[in-house]
């Protein structure tokens, strides 16, 4: 419980207004959750007298709340994140998975949890495999398999046996997001790491891209039933080609 910080607390709250964004959850449901671990923190608090001063202050989602994370800009993501020498600070395991992040859309939680056999770089379609072998993935829909292409392909060409320094750890988010924000990376003040997965959404969304292969790369439900087993790695990296930075 003393590991918890407040962008553990943060991050949590991001994955919920994704879920709140994607699935047409009321911010109720999610504000029922993070109620329940606030209960369960502050009494294991009292009881082991740790006398913690709990980050839990400021998350319960308002009406509205969902929809103030903007996307980053492709000019932003060209010219500042990926300017030479912006990511220079930040260490390897990190700055690959945000990298990673650009053109697969994988939340930080799955580019962490990768492990080697998941990275697949040979072949004629380099891709990851999101499974869940050793921890429990956010939705049904959640597995999937994503090509690589451009900045993305580059960064797991270098990480290629994954990133044990995250893999079922805490903090990765934290520590992006404070190297974005202490080095003026991030587009506005409402903007976080996770933007880039929304930014990658926007792309596919912007080149046509059909809703069915947009939901199956994001790990998105669909709205309605799946048919048949959707398109090939080899379309589907055709497609991210197009919009990879």
């Amino acid at each position: 419980i003393d590991a918890i910080s407040r962008d553990d607390m943060l991050d949590f709250r991001e994955w919920w207004a994704d879920r709140l964004e994607k699935e047409e959850l009321t911010t109720n449901s999610a504000n029922k959750d993070l109620t329940h671990i606030g209960k369960v923190l502050r009494r294991v608090n009292e009881l082991k007298r740790l006398g913690l001063d709990l980050p839990l202050g400021g998350l319960a989602f308002k009406q509205g709340d969902v929809d103030q994370r903007p996307p980053f800009s492709t000019e932003w993501i060209r010219t500042r994140i990926l300017a030479p020498g912006a990511l220079a600070g930040l260490n390897t395991e990190a700055r690959c998975i945000l990298l990673g992040m650009i053109n697969t859309g994988y939340r930080p939680s799955e580019g962490a949890a990768l492990l080697p056999s998941h990275i697949q770089l040979e072949g004629r379609v380099p891709h990851i495999l999101i499974r869940p072998e050793g921890r429990q993935l956010k939705t049904r829909n959640a597995r999937r398999s994503i090509p690589l292409a451009g900045v993305s392909l580059e960064a797991l060409r270098q990480c290629p046996n994954g990133f044990p320094r995250y893999r079922d750890k805490p903090g990765l988010s934290a520590t992006i997001n404070k190297f974005l924000r202490e080095n003026g990376l991030m587009e506005t003040e409402h903007h976080v790491v996770y933007s880039l997965r929304h930014s990658f959404e926007d792309r596919l969304l912007a080149a046509g891209t059909d809703e069915r292969i947009r939901r199956d790369l994001m790990g998105h439900a669909l709205d309605r039933e799946r048919y048949g087993k959707g398109a090939s790695l080899e379309q589907a990296l055709e497609i991210i080609q197009r919009i990879a930075i």
